[in-house]
């Protein structure tokens, strides 16, 4: 883990493991008995207020779980507020696009360029969706051009030759931190 990262979420402990896919070493957090968030109810966040940002839990969790190189939970949390937008909308543009980031750092954990390459264009195109549709450029505290092109250097990312593994492992340089 890197600890010099910002946590927006202190009170929230992070998993003991990051989920890197099945067959990979560590269990599935859900479907597996072993799995750390195996007895945690599914439950649906409130919709994310984007003037109140900073009270949502879910939303600030999420990036402390991405920031922190917990891919596959930042994309679980930030599904809930997906799911909370209707699934539909700018609110829904953005948190896909924040899904698809957490995507792509899965897909770099196992060494799949393709993938990674994929899930960082697809979340630069709902990036810019949801700043079309908001018609404005900032979100939840977050810059929407910014994290199109976080999205797109994501997308470019030469992965280092390594073999996947269990370990927390942040593979992307900059952090997501709303102001």
């Amino acid at each position: 883990m890197n600890d010099d990262r910002p946590r927006l979420a202190p009170d929230r402990d992070f998993p003991p493991y990051a989920f890197t896919g099945e067959g990979l070493g560590f269990p599935h957090p859900r479907n597996d008995p072993r799995g750390h968030s195996r007895d945690l109810p599914e439950t649906t966040p409130p919709p994310l207020d984007p003037a109140r940002w900073r009270e949502s839990e879910a939303y600030l969790f999420g990036l402390d779980l991405f920031n922190h190189g917990y891919y596959w939970e930042a994309h679980e949390e930030w599904e809930g507020l997906w799911v909370a937008a209707g699934k539909r909308g700018a609110a829904s543009e953005f948190f896909k696009g924040l899904i698809k980031l957490a995507a792509a750092g899965v897909k770099a954990r196992q060494q799949m360029p393709d993938g990674v390459r994929r899930h960082g264009e697809r979340a630069a195109e709902h990036f810019r969706e949801a700043r079309r549709r908001l018609g404005k450029p900032r979100y939840a505290g977050l810059d929407l051009a910014d994290l199109e092109r976080v999205a797109r250097e994501v997308a470019r990312t030469e992965l280092p030759a390594q073999k996947p593994s269990d370990d927390v492992t942040v593979v992307f340089d900059q952090p997501i931190v709303p102001e």
